[in-house]
């Protein structure tokens, strides 16, 4: 593997179980003048030695998997390892040794998914299920493969306060979350996904840490007041003692892939992170896992969230770029979301023509270095080059719908007929599609923001700065309390409801939408560039031509109400519907839709609709 620097070895934090009894505990802390290692269970204390670097190290015997351990600092308080693999009774107590070397791993012949084959289903791992815990996602693995589902994403498992959290307050990156099990339910999860044919990823968080139990700063300078974010203190990426952090956080992304075979991360808001190095931290990070997980002959998915428009996240490293592997795509969402709702509050005002749509389904970002009447400058750059695997796009997900106030769902803002176009408008654009827990069948409970923080002062400041975060879109409700445990239990999915009226309808329809993609080459592709449009905004319609050398889908996208008349000129020789949206079998009101469409026939197209028809090339 590279190194960061010829001076500055490579050193893994934690306790690394070795085996017969034997475990080296490992931490970065420059700042104590002294450390030391305490066994609770024992009323053991022993002093660790100091190392290059700042590091501080012990290799001890009979130490036992599961032994509960904690720092002492300066004689004078216990800390949590910063590197703990598990906190089995939360963020404030005793860390847990682990033992990553004796799973009984059955995954050795598993080669991954390619990213164009990608469908990913983002779900919280909390309400999920009814048990909300790891080893209760399991049953549910054949559901979501039926579905035409290839890749689960899990939100941050990451260690965080109390018994409920979307995942963005962690406190410890290396350690799954207690309130889903433990490291062993973990890995049970992916060894059975990866069995019966589905990849998993993660979503990690590198742009900062959560407020309670956040006692890294106490070990070094893992955080720095040069930058701000949103959420918390920036992490230390570029000032003094920087190496080290740095090295915290890429073994942090080899870990989860190395130790736990997760194929691929997810990292949240790169925004956020701020590093002015000659090299950036993520290019750092995606060369070293890269050079890494070569071995592994799987494949490893790298995927940015930004809203920067910024092409450099996937663009090489060879051509000044992160080298990530795709990025998520807000703009897509916003142009689809303005069209289906008509919202245009907040950051909506800068979407709501189907010509947004049209930039979106064939360039990628819709600003692309224009001005933008929400962030009130110019912003963005031209991906119209770059090809449809280094995107991808959704049309509902833990943010857009958790940072409403009322965790709204797009079917509680619209008719199931604006759902079913959405739905198509995303299964047919050439990119990588994620779709969002239950959004296949139109769940009817919302996904709300929730925590069990256990400080009064910080619990009243987040509820504070929920409202204070609702300002710009003039919600004039009162958002549900955070902190309540009713909060958490209203976004729990209602999985029952799946086989019924309605919602059997829309699942039935999104498992048709999936295999039509799948079986079908034009719409399997993710080359960007044989993706073409033409906008008849007289009639609210997107035409989109999707081609391909054994055969071509056109889809007729209706965003507007009544019936729209349009004469067949894409079509050449004789044309098989695919799909109608608004046939009854997926509870449509049913529609004049021709099983064949020759060149110059009339499509009667009704509200909120698309109807697609293939045509093989002669």
């Amino acid at each position: 593997m590279s190194h960061m620097l010829s001076n500055a070895p490579t050193i893994i934090p934690g306790a690394h179980y070795l085996g017969d009894g034997r475990c080296n505990f490992r931490v970065w802390a420059p700042l104590p003048g002294e450390l030391s290692l305490q066994f609770p269970s024992e009323n053991k204390t022993v002093p660790l030695e100091k190392k290059t670097y700042g590091y501080w190290e012990a290799t001890l015997e009979n130490i036992r998997p599961g032994q509960e351990y904690i720092y002492l600092l300066d004689g004078d308080r216990t800390r949590p390892d910063p590197a703990s693999f598990f906190q089995p009774t939360g963020v404030h107590t005793a860390s847990a040794v682990v033992d990553h070397t004796s799973f009984p791993w059955t995954d050795n012949s598993w080669k991954g998914i390619e990213r164009s084959e990608l469908v990913i289903y983002e779900l919280h791992v909390g309400t999920f299920t009814p048990e909300g815990t790891f080893d209760a996602v399991i049953d549910r693995i054949d559901q979501l493969l039926d579905l035409g589902i290839t890749a689960i994403e899990l939100l941050p498992v990451a260690e965080f306060p109390g018994a409920r959290n979307w995942g963005y307050d962690g406190v410890y990156p290396y350690a799954p979350s207690s309130a889903y099990g433990g490291p062993d339910d973990l890995k049970r999860l992916v060894n059975a996904c990866h069995e019966k044919g589905m990849a998993i990823l993660l979503d990690v968080v590198y742009n900062h840490l959560g407020p309670e139990g956040n006692y890294l700063w106490e070990f070094g300078p893992y955080f720095t007041n040069k930058y701000q974010t949103p959420w918390g203190w920036a992490i230390n990426f570029d000032g003094p003692h920087s190496d080290q952090v740095r090295r915290y956080f890429i073994e942090n992304a080899a870990y989860w892939i190395e130790k736990y075979h997760f194929d691929g991360l997810r990292f949240d808001a790169i925004h956020g992170i701020f590093d002015f190095s000659a090299k950036h931290i993520l290019a750092q990070l995606t060369e070293e896992v890269e050079s890494r997980s070569r071995g592994n002959h799987r494949e490893i998915h790298l995927i940015a969230e930004s809203d920067l428009n910024d092409r450099k996240v996937v663009e090489t490293r060879a051509d000044g770029g992160f080298g990530m592997h795709a990025q998520w795509m807000d703009d897509f969402h916003h142009a689809l979301h303005t069209l289906v709702t008509g919202e245009s509050i907040g950051y909506y005002e800068d979407f709501g023509s189907i010509a947004h749509l049209q930039k979106a389904y064939t360039n990628g970002y819709v600003y692309t270095w224009d001005y933008s009447r929400h962030r009130k400058r110019h912003f963005g750059s031209d991906s119209n080059d770059l090809q449809g695997d280094r995107f991808v796009v959704c049309i509902q997900n833990h943010d857009q719908i958790g940072n409403r106030m009322l965790g709204d769902r797009l079917t509680h803002l619209v008719p199931a007929a604006h759902a079913r176009l959405a739905a198509t408008a995303l299964l047919w654009a050439p990119y990588v599609p994620l779709v969002f827990m239950g959004e296949e069948y139109a769940e009817t409970s919302p996904f709300l923001y929730f925590v069990s923080h256990g400080d009064p002062q910080l619990v009243e400041a987040v509820r504070e700065g929920r409202k204070n975060e609702f300002a710009s879109f003039k919600w004039d409700k009162e958002p549900p309390d955070p902190q309540s445990e009713t909060t958490f239990l209203e976004s729990k999915l209602h999985w029952e409801s799946r086989g019924e009226g309605n919602h059997e309808k829309m699942l039935s329809y999104y498992r048709e939408l999936l295999r039509l993609r799948r079986e079908t080459p034009a719409l399997a592709s993710l080359d960007k560039s044989s993706c073409t449009s033409e906008l008849l905004p007289e009639s609210d319609l997107l035409i989109t031509i999707r081609s391909h050398p054994k055969g071509s889908v056109v889809t007729a996208h209706h965003f507007g109400d009544g019936q729209v008349k349009v004469q067949d000129r894409w079509t050449t020789g004789t044309g098989i519907l695919l799909i109608c949206s608004a046939d009854t079998q997926w509870g449509g009101p049913g529609a004049d839709c021709s099983q064949q469409t020759r060149p110059n026939d009339t499509w009667h197209i009704g509200p909120w609709s698309c109807i697609s028809y293939l045509i093989p090339n002669e």
